[in-house]
């Protein structure tokens, strides 16, 4: 983020948002009804648009509580409620079972397509007087004390724009800070996506299976008796390179040995593809009137499916903060200050998740059976546990 001298060049906008995925139209969303008030003038800027990401078939898994919060713009109709999350680790004991009657809720989460969250969001925000360029690329903007000047570049050719307040929701504007900018770890795996049917299906529950090698996610996705899963499967990159090239029967054999017959057998899979894993996490979510949301502030594993439900937190936060103080630096401030201990907690539970689980040591592997059976006779330890990943942490 570069400096320059503070311009006298009138202002095009009071908050302009780079990135269109879900975090960043959900901001537009939310900020655009509560500016009904505060007259609070919005840009929505992304290099795609919302038709494009239409047949986006990606599951993602959000959290009750991101449903709440989601509820005022619109959720997609097709969403699959999760009602069990079963919890173990193959080849040892020790299970625990979330349920939602337990929490005294009607789900713990639900499954969707990320394509029909990005439309039912869409569609919510194309109601109001949000500003959305589409087929727009922000480049590396310029911020002085009164504002940031961002250039932006689309088929019609380049031009520029002066707002009070960016928010980067897509990660691309902070790709040139050091590495001591942000906390990064490699996790040495590769994660194989794709949806799979089994042949004996448990309606409504989503699965984690910790293996020696990572993580096996199973997630309701609906389909034709509810047979069809979203997998998420987390193995070595040798491993991971070796399974994409296997056959459709091969995969699931395999896929089968790891996970086991809880569900049968795994009978289909489609769209497999693979991604390595990181993390990555910005120390400060602020730089004068820049401020960083979602993907741009963490990239998180996707153990236990925090990374979106944290992202559409950071948005709610935010919006809170700009509506109460408007588009300057103390917004900002009050913003970093509020999600300081939930993006720790969050970052810290999953990064020691995903190293955790996959350290195949006896004696370790006692222990953690030992705490996934111990929760089942803990209940206040389970509810804070859950209602973490459902709702983090609020201030």
């Amino acid at each position: 983020m570069s400096d320059v001298q503070a311009t006298e060049q009138p202002f095009d906008y009071d908050i302009a948002i780079v990135g269109a995925g879900p975090v960043g139209i959900a901001l537009g969303g939310w900020l655009a009804r509560r500016s009904a008030t505060s007259r609070m003038s919005i840009a929505l800027i992304d290099a795609r648009t919302p038709d494009a990401a239409a047949s986006d078939p990606r599951a993602l898994a959000l959290s009750h509580g991101s449903r709440v919060m989601l509820q005022e713009l619109g959720f997609p109709a097709d969403s699959t409620p999760i009602r069990r999350i079963h919890v173990s680790q193959r080849g040892h004991f020790g299970r625990t079972l979330i349920e939602h009657d337990e929490h005294e809720l009607p789900e713990l989460g639900y499954v969707v397509k990320y394509g029909s969250l990005v439309g039912a969001l869409a569609n919510a925000v194309r109601a109001t007087k949000v500003d959305w360029l589409t087929n727009t690329s922000a480049l590396a903007p310029l911020q002085d004390h009164d504002g940031v000047t961002l250039p932006l570049q689309s088929a019609e050719g380049e031009r520029t724009i002066r707002v009070k307040v960016l928010v980067n929701a897509e990660g691309g504007l902070y790709q040139h800070q050091t590495s001591d900018a942000r906390r990064s770890r490699d996790y040495g795996q590769t994660a194989i996506v794709g949806t799979v049917s089994v042949s004996d299906p448990r309606a409504n529950v989503a699965w984690e299976r910790f293996t020696p090698e990572g993580p096996i996610a199973l997630l309701p996705c609906g389909g034709r008796h509810h047979a069809d899963y979203a997998l998420v499967w987390c193995s070595t990159p040798e491993e991971a390179a070796r399974r994409m090239e296997l056959s459709d029967d091969a995969f699931l054999t395999e896929l089968g040995h790891a996970f086991g017959t809880r569900m049968g057998s795994f009978t289909r899979i489609a769209g497999r593809a693979a991604f390595p894993l990181g993390l990555t996490a910005l120390h400060t979510l602020i730089d004068r009137r820049t401020v960083a949301i979602g993907n741009a502030a963490q990239t998180l594993h996707p153990v236990a499916g925090q990374g979106l439900n944290l992202g559409l937190r950071d948005a709610r936060a935010l919006t809170d903060a700009l509506s109460v103080d408007g588009p300057r630096p103390l917004a900002l401030t009050h913003f970093a200050q509020r999600r300081a201990l939930d993006r720790r907690l969050t970052i810290g539970a999953t990064d020691t998740l995903a190293r955790l689980f996959t350290v195949d040591f006896p004696p370790l592997a006692a222990m953690r059976g030992l705490a996934l059976t111990a929760l089942e006779f803990l209940p206040p330890v389970k509810t804070a546990l859950a209602r973490q990943m459902m709702f983090g942490q609020r201030r």
